[in-house]
């Protein structure tokens, strides 16, 4: 267990075109949270048609969720850290919206795949981030870095 945490904080090695992905990543769930609040058929609607039991306080913890660690990857503090429960979060959405309409009656797997993708990017997206960390233009790495150097 020491040997993950040790993994999740240790400063990044990785080049600064990590931020292109922490870009997009964090944009795509920052604003995916807003909307979970602004648009009802985001939020409220959507996790009603999933089945979520409680949707309105789901559609906002899950809102809330992402716009933080949305934010917390555009900045790359704790990058490594924020990016599993992200991952969680996107297996979730690709098991209750995407992996249904494999049954649905006109759908299909190519249907599926074609919704899928955006989540699909997103997931492959936080397995990198989780390997390789925010990169040298982040926080994590400036901390990292600073931390090295005494203080």
């Amino acid at each position: 267990m020491n040997t993950i945490l040790q993994f999740l904080l240790k400063p990044t090695q990785a080049p600064r075109s990590v931020l292109l992905v922490r870009i997009a990543v964090g944009l795509i769930f920052f604003t995916q949270g807003i909307l979970k609040y602004i648009d009802p058929n985001m939020g409220v609607v959507r996790f009603t048609r999933i089945g979520f039991s409680h949707p309105y306080f789901t559609a906002h913890f899950v809102g809330a969720f992402e716009i933080l660690c949305g934010l917390l990857l555009l900045l790359g503090i704790g990058t490594r850290l924020v990016s599993i429960p992200l991952l969680i979060v996107i297996m979730t959405a690709i098991a209750t919206t995407k992996i249904p309409e494999l049954f649905r009656t006109n759908q299909g797997f190519w249907y599926m795949a074609s919704d899928a993708r955006t989540d699909f990017a997103m997931f492959c997206c936080l397995v990198f981030l989780i390997s390789v960390g925010g990169g040298s233009w982040s926080l994590d790495a400036r901390l990292g870095k600073h931390n090295r150097n005494g203080g």
